[in-house]
């Protein structure tokens, strides 16, 4: 136990510096609530009747009001002052605009997660706050995910020396690099050509040159978050600890609903075990509560992301996909079959994307017009080749995951112990691609994790 405490000190140490090094002033702000955090926990498990109640509302005002003061302030500010002006009134003078702390979203959910499953007697709480404060913290997925839950790995924070073996350190390595080369070499990529067209006015461009930047959006988020999951992973995996998946081949999805059962998994998991189910589930007595039930959660899940109107029509369009898919869609579906429905729950999927891309819904709106307005004017605007090769290895990868062989590769690659020869080759592999990576890293300008801000 020792062994265990030392090395948890150290992750816990080297969790607050990776913070401290993105955000040096919010660090305090996150240990102190930290600190409350884990002692009114402790009285949700020691009491009784109303007293948990109580501390649990507690626990989950303080944590939900950090989340609201810092990520929603501005947007509440900004949106009450645009409606008083209209009246000719004045708004809220003096506000001085509130920084976001790198990672809130995620972190947030992790204490909610940790309150919750203690409340629920799912499992005991941590004993000592340096673990506690290690689970929060902990910094292959501190920033972006996957969200792991208190009841996944609660048990590794106190013993993990099952999981620390050669060969998960040999496995966390290889997915460490394969996430690595999905993001440098496929997302980066895609990103730039992405970031140029969604920069230009979208009544000045023709349909094609659209429907190119938002391929390129929706390939380059998907290999980023991803990308950064898989790194996640890998070093988890390295340390000793398991986290869950968070993506399974996304864009294969044949309707809106399985899309988010293979779309950012742990985002999915946590909004059905605690909201939706405690809202009713599937189990209500009316189809109007039940797609009540499903139009907030994604309302929630738009919000979640940030604090724009763009995202909370995001998460209300895929919510609205949810219920047609309760009405009529799943059964249209399966009318239509396999590809038919996978091509166009893709294409709904890359709608929604335009607003999360864009900063206003104006220009979402008009990005998406301009998308089917059939304009096929000359717009001369040159890709090099090693754009059209990414933007084909995306699509590539993307889609081939449906396919029974691949899947068994896909397994066999992330999951199964590694015979010597397969170590040697795909270390050969792994050592390739992290040359070229580093070599692209270099040469390029500074390019963060799209989920960084969130």
């Amino acid at each position: 136990m020792a062994d265990v405490k030392y090395k948890n000190n150290i992750a816990l140490f080297a969790s607050i510096l990776f913070f401290s090094w993105g955000a040096p002033l919010f660090i305090f702000v996150v240990l102190g609530s930290i600190l409350l955090d884990f002692y009114v926990v402790q009285k949700i498990y020691s009491s009784e009747g109303r007293h948990r109640k109580l501390y649990l509302f507690v626990s989950v005002l303080l944590n939900l009001g950090l989340l609201a003061y810092f990520k929603y302030s501005n947007f509440f500010v900004d949106n009450v002052n645009q409606l008083v002006s209209t009246w000719g009134a004045h708004g809220i003078a003096g506000w001085t605009k509130i920084a976001l702390p790198i990672g809130i979203s995620f972190f947030t959910f992790k204490k909610l997660s940790y309150c919750i499953d203690v409340y629920r007697n799912t499992h005991k709480p941590f004993t000592k706050i340096t673990d506690y404060g290690l689970f929060i913290l902990l910094f292959p997925e501190l920033i972006a995910g996957p969200i792991v839950r208190f009841n996944e790995i609660a048990d590794q924070i106190v013993d993990r020396k099952n999981q620390e073996t050669i060969d998960n350190k040999l496995l966390g390595l290889f997915r460490f690099i394969i996430g690595l080369s999905k993001k440098v070499l496929i997302a980066n990529v895609l990103g730039a050509e992405a970031d140029k067209i969604f920069a230009l006015d979208p009544n000045a461009i023709n349909t094609p040159l659209a429907w190119i930047g938002i391929l390129a959006y929706t390939f380059q988020i998907y290999f980023d978050f991803s990308g950064y999951s898989d790194m996640a992973i890998g070093i988890a995996r390295m340390i000793g600890f398991k986290f869950p998946e968070n993506f399974d081949n996304p864009y294969i999805s044949q309707s809106i609903t399985e899309f988010w059962r293979r779309w950012h998994i742990t985002l999915g998991r946590w909004m059905r075990d605690y909201l939706y189910i405690p809202l009713g589930g599937n189990k209500v007595k009316s189809k109007a509560r039940l797609y009540f039930n499903l139009g907030l959660v994604f309302l929630l899940s738009g919000l979640w992301h940030g604090a724009s109107w763009n995202f909370v029509v995001w998460g209300c369009f895929h919510g609205l996909f949810l219920i047609a898919d309760r009405v009529f869609l799943l059964s249209v579906y399966e009318k239509l079959g396999r590809i038919p429905s996978t091509i166009f729950t893709f294409i709904v999927v890359m709608i929604g994307w335009v607003f999360f891309k864009t900063e206003t819904l104006t220009h979402a709106i008009e990005f998406i017009r301009k998308m089917f307005a059939f304009d096929f004017s000359t717009y001369n605007i040159y890709f090099e080749a090693n754009f059209w090769t990414m933007l084909a290895l995306a699509i590539l990868f993307s889609f081939i995951g449906g396919f029974a062989k691949v899947i068994k590769i896909q397994e066999n690659v992330l999951f199964s112990e590694y015979s010597l020869t397969r170590v040697i080759t795909t270390s050969i592999v792994c050592v390739v691609l992290f040359i070229i990576c580093e070599a692209a890293i270099t040469s390029s300008g500074f390019n963060p994790f799209i989920y960084y801000r969130f």
